[in-house]
């Protein structure tokens, strides 16, 4: 055999270990460094475990004095909501003439209640209760209210009513 086979044969043979090298030793490795990798990160992730557990905990403090401070017991907020629409009607002088079945809506993800009632009463008086729903509740915000004026064709005499709209994110 000539030197520039011999080369050759040297080179080929050459290449060949480097690719079972690689097979054999070298991939695996790798593999393991990357599953080293992976297991570090879920060992920073379970760490902060307790920390999240804490915060988490507060923020159910939290919010049940939310719910205490605005009433919203273990019933459903339209009960809730209808509890306090009566309980603030009877002392503002105003009547609840209907109160409709929620309409409820999925947006974004996000289910939209939208609750329609009718007062009847002195403007002021139901000016001053849906006020007092949208500032001092956390029921939702107030979308619509309509005014209508009607008569009573038996006591010829007039009164006042409200359509209101009420919209809760839920």
């Amino acid at each position: 055999m000539k030197k520039r086979t011999k080369n050759i044969y040297l080179a080929l043979g050459f290449v060949v270990v480097l690719i079972m090298a690689y097979r054999i030793a070298i991939s695996k490795t790798l593999d393991v460094k990357r599953e080293y990798q992976t297991l570090k990160q879920e060992e920073v992730i379970y760490k902060n475990t307790p920390k999240q557990l804490l915060v988490l905990k507060q923020k159910e403090v939290y919010y049940d004095s939310l719910l205490t401070k605005y009433q919203l017991k273990g019933s459903s907020i339209q009960n809730n909501l209808l509890k306090t629409i009566n309980a603030n009607a009877d002392s503002m002088n105003v009547k609840v003439v209907e109160f409709l079945e929620p309409h409820s809506l999925l947006q974004n993800d996000l289910k939209v209640n939208t609750y329609q009632f009718t007062l009847e009463g002195d403007y002021n008086a139901i000016l001053k209760l849906v006020y007092h729903l949208e500032q001092h509740t956390r029921y939702g915000e107030i979308i619509h209210l309509n005014f209508e004026k009607k008569k009573n064709y038996r006591t010829n005499t007039y009164y006042l009513q409200a359509k209101v709209l009420l919209k809760s994110f839920g």
